[in-house]
């Protein structure tokens, strides 16, 4: 895009042209390829523009998940999505970005020269992770949080064969306690942590540190699978709560999730995110007596995959079997047959965060601006 400015204002420092790109694009994009820029960018949001480089809309990761949840269609093209009525500043006026970000209360404006062109950016918060509304730091605190940190982590062998995978440090955090830090974020107060292999070694850590929430634990005599363990907890529920594995981090708004929950009337909702596979190969479509239709050049395929991070209703203790090795997917395939409705919270793929393999615990690194050991 030749209009592109040279370089867009930030608190923090300057944007070349290249990496103002990624704050724009054309409108006949598909939902994937919009969710893959608004990854790239970490600001959570995607301008649209025409090709004289014209403001035309705008698109926000929320507004994605909105589509998404309503439509479940990754192929429709953003200019039938998009917010046609953005905020943005005259270029004259940019002296007044921060007054007027401020009182609108966004962090990423177009800026636009007499023409309708975008120029500059201005860029209020520099961080690129979820930020947390200072309402929404306590919309959580009656929430009960479950964290399944009984597995062996058999794929991060040989780590742990010495550390149980709960307490494997991501930077110079063990990756439970990071997990539980996220939620304290949002106000959670009382964690349940269901253990299992070196249960005695978890239970030490968090002996140790000094917290501003109550820890308790379920011990499982032998491995009952992600939702077995549930159903020894003797505690009521008075509400939903959350279920996490202990190998993930979710960069989203942890309240948003709560309250999608709380007003689809699913039972369970799972947190998904999107997942982008490309076939390495080209690809060939057939019909009978072996006749090729067509060929492929390395397609692209797009999935919602589950993170491990669910949101159940307290009813749902009922339907897990008693001493029996019994899976979340299990359950929600339970669910589904009985006609009992399970929804889903869409993310992207950057998102999501899985410590399960050498190669993501690096990934997971990197997004934290850590440095690995």
């Amino acid at each position: 895009m030749p209009c592109l400015a040279k370089e867009v204002r930030e608190d923090n420092g300057e944007m070349n042209s290249e990496q103002l790109k990624g704050f724009l694009s054309a409108g006949n994009i598909t939902v994937v390829e919009a969710m893959q820029k608004i990854d790239a960018n970490a600001k959570g949001i995607l301008f649209i523009v025409n090709e004289e480089c014209r403001l035309e809309g705008v698109v926000t990761d929320g507004d994605i998940r909105r589509w998404i949840i309503k439509t479940a269609n990754l192929q429709q093209r953003i200019s039938e999505m998009m917010n046609k009525s953005p905020k943005y500043i005259c270029l004259k006026e940019i002296h007044t970005a921060s007054e007027y970000m401020e009182r609108m209360q966004i962090n990423v404006l177009p800026v636009l020269n007499p023409a309708g062109k975008v120029v500059d950016i201005v860029i209020r918060d520099g961080s690129g992770s979820v930020q947390i509304p200072i309402l929404a730091k306590h919309l959580l605190k009656d929430v009960d949080v479950v964290i399944m940190a009984g597995g062996k982590g058999t794929r991060l062998y040989p780590y742990t064969k010495v550390l149980p995978k709960p307490l494997i440090p991501i930077g110079d955090v063990p990756i439970m306690e990071r997990i539980i830090g996220r939620f304290c974020d949002y106000g959670v107060k009382h964690f349940i942590a269901t253990l299992n292999y070196r249960k005695m070694m978890i239970k030490s850590y968090f002996a140790d540190l000094m917290t501003n929430y109550q820890m308790d634990y379920v011990e499982e005599t032998r491995p009952l699978g992600t939702a077995g363990s549930l159903k020894l907890i003797e505690i009521e529920f008075g509400r939903p709560f959350i279920v996490t594995n202990c190998d993930i981090l979710i960069d989203a708004d942890y309240a948003d999730i709560y309250r999608h929950h709380c007003k689809s009337g699913n039972m369970m909702t799972i947190v998904t995110a999107l997942k982008n596979i490309v076939v390495p190969y080209g690809v060939i479509h057939a019909k009978e007596n072996a006749i090729v239709n067509s060929m492929e050049e390395k397609p692209k395929m797009s999935y919602f995959v589950n993170t491990g991070m669910y949101i159940l209703n307290p009813e749902l203790l009922d339907c897990i079997p008693k001493d029996t090795f019994y899976h979340m997917t299990d359950l929600a395939d339970d669910l589904l047959k009985q006609g009992m409705q399970v929804g889903m919270y869409p993310i992207s793929e950057d998102s999501f965060l899985d410590m399960g393999e050498f190669e993501e615990m690096r990934r997971m690194e990197q997004k934290l601006n850590l440095k690995a050991e």
